[in-house]
């Protein structure tokens, strides 16, 4: 089977290792991010002689013409950024397929593990599906579902996704080369499912007014390789990669932010029903009892 692949990312490095250690498969050329060329794509891409590119414009009349060299089968999205229109999509004939990180229909668009962490999901999904004109509505080939636990961070996640993002992808491609695909449609899971939007500069200021479990929820969603949440006190930044839940902490009313207590460099915060500790900080400023985190 003969492919194209459109990539980007530590997503698409180990998904494409597990394509090329499969004889039964051929990728015909790499295109990469324009606005960010993966150098890890294009080195692998160098040492095996496979045509490695970027363009502006994937759907423009120019690039289309560009692939007819390739005579591909399939073309496979991997975190890639450009949509995809009709006269790419029909280009092949098992059109494009897309790896998604995200259990769909739900968790569409961006930053779909931050999402997850931040609603409080248990669990999260990597989907390969069909593209169509929509992002990320395409009809379902296969889903697989993994647990999230409360160990489970933004950086635990995304180390796990690049793993199962080349399995599931591995056994797509498997799939369509046997002729035995799935087409299930998206509104057959659900009528309706929702997108996440991308998460911008400035999404990352923490609320000290939110109870323990959604503050816990937010922090791990952004802790590194994330922005990592932010608090402030008289106007001095606080980065905090981790919090933990204290547990038994009471519930009682108290002024949100305040700093309860610092024990060994840890640091007790007052939320809006019970207090948090705060393990992983970094700040310019020595931090006491009686500050207030804003």
């Amino acid at each position: 089977m003969r492919i194209g692949y459109f990539a980007d990312g530590a997503w698409s490095h180990r998904a494409l290792e597990k394509i090329l250690s499969d004889k039964a498969f051929s990728v015909e050329f790499v295109c990469a991010r324009f606005d960010n060329p993966d150098p890890m794509l294009e080195e692998i891409s160098s040492g095996l002689d496979i045509p490695f590119f970027i363009n502006e414009n994937i759907n423009s009349d120019a690039f289309l013409e560009d692939l007819n060299k390739y005579d591909c089968d399939v073309y496979v999205s991997m975190s890639f950024n450009q949509i995809f229109k009709s006269g790419i999509i029909n280009k092949t004939s098992n059109g494009i397929i897309n790896c998604h990180a995200g259990r769909l229909p739900f968790y569409r668009g961006r930053n779909v593990l931050n999402w997850a962490l931040i609603n409080d999901e248990k669990d999260f999904g990597v989907t390969v599906h069909y593209v169509d004109e929509g992002v990320d509505t395409g009809d379902i080939i296969n889903q697989k579902i993994y647990s999230i636990t409360d160990d489970d961070d933004y950086s635990t996640l995304l180390a796990r996704s690049y793993g199962y993002c080349s399995e599931v992808l591995y056994k797509s491609l498997l799939d369509l080369k046997r002729g035995q695909a799935k087409r299930i449609s998206q509104r057959n899971i659900h009528p309706v499912g929702f997108y996440c939007s991308q998460r911008m500069v400035g999404d990352e200021i923490l609320s000290w007014e939110k109870p323990s479990r959604e503050i816990f929820n937010f922090v791990r969603a952004l802790c590194i390789p994330g922005p990592q949440a932010r608090a402030f006190i008289a106007g001095t930044e606080i980065k905090i990669n981790k919090i933990e839940l204290v547990p038994d902490a009471p519930i009682y009313k108290g002024i949100p932010g305040a700093v309860l207590g610092v024990e060994c460099g840890n640091l007790l915060v007052k939320t809006e029903d019970s207090f948090v500790k705060v393990v992983e900080w970094s700040s310019d400023i020595k931090i006491r009892v009686g500050d207030r985190l804003e």
